[in-house]
């Protein structure tokens, strides 16, 4: 019997031998975790400096909000690497629990994504019972329990056919996410999110003034008025994702991490290297007497 078939007669095994209840939650995760990998693989902005939804947005997002915030602070210089990691990891994760190779490390690793994901994005989530991350760490830690029966001490090793398996699986994360880029979009600037949103009174804000200000993604951003009107930019580096600070003494946005400067009266065009993309726009507008997000 060839390796092919082995494998094949085991993953239909481990479906037939499991409880009707454990297929449900085990189809489940396997399904949403390879979902959330294609969801990332077929977003063209995902790695995308200077894109809405680029990786190292969020990390500054999650920084400013999570209880963790410096590790994410430390990913931020290396977003790109770390959205490949974490896109990678999906998709093996996903994969591996549907196919049943090494299912105990996939729901060890599952259990602990879904732990950094809330403690990035959803930790103050009230009530609690809202944040699906939390949800997902309940039902990943349920189903390693299971997997391990109970046992105290659980020993992670591999023969050299396991070897295989899991390389296969490493061969299939990198295939699907080679063909979520052919399915991907271009990268646009996404509507932002609570349009209408209320930011400053425009009292408190005067001519030649600046405020700060969260998405609701966390993303950090920043507003301006002028004689001409309001405008905003995101904080995010086009670089490498820092938060970008307004340096009044000489009217731009510095990055604090490789001095990437950017001149937020001219459309937020990189002045100085090493970012050769300018900031996000945030669409903002005077409604009667708040600047709003438009």
């Amino acid at each position: 019997m060839s390796s092919l078939q082995l494998s094949l007669k085991k993953t239909m095994g481990s479906w037939r031998s499991q409880a009707i209840y454990i297929r449900v939650i085990r189809l489940w995760l396997g399904i949403t975790w390879i979902y959330a990998g294609w969801d990332k693989a077929s977003d063209s902005g995902f790695l995308t400096r200077g894109s809405s939804t680029f990786i190292g947005s969020q990390l500054t997002g999650y920084a400013s909000q999570s209880p963790v915030g410096f590790i994410f602070n430390k990913m931020i210089e290396h977003s790109q690497f770390v959205g490949i990691f974490v896109l990678l990891s999906e998709f093996a994760i996903g994969i591996a629990t549907l196919l049943w190779i090494a299912p105990t490390s996939a729901a060890f690793g599952g259990f602990a994504m879904a732990v950094g994901l809330w403690l990035a994005s959803s930790f103050h989530v009230k009530p609690y019972f809202l944040a699906s991350d939390s949800v997902y760490a309940v039902l990943w830690l349920s189903y390693f329990l299971y997997l391990t029966g109970g046992r105290t001490k659980v020993k992670f090793s591999i023969n050299r056919r396991g070897f295989m398996r899991v390389g296969t699986v490493g061969a299939l994360a990198v295939l699907a996410s080679g063909a979520g880029k052919l399915f991907s979009s271009s990268a646009t600037a996404a509507p932002a999110k609570n349009a209408g949103k209320k930011l400053v009174k425009l009292a408190s804000l005067p001519v030649g003034g600046n405020h700060q200000f969260a998405l609701a993604s966390g993303e950090q951003a920043i507003l301006f008025r002028t004689k001409k009107g309001v405008f905003a930019y995101s904080r995010s580096c086009t670089h490498e994702g820092c938060s970008v600070d307004y340096s009044a003494a000489n009217k731009k946005l510095v990055c604090p991490c490789h001095g990437a400067t950017f001149d937020p009266f001219d459309g937020a065009k990189a002045v100085v290297g090493p970012a050769n993309m300018p900031l996000p726009k945030v669409k903002v507008a005077i409604q009667g007497n708040w600047v709003v997000l438009a």
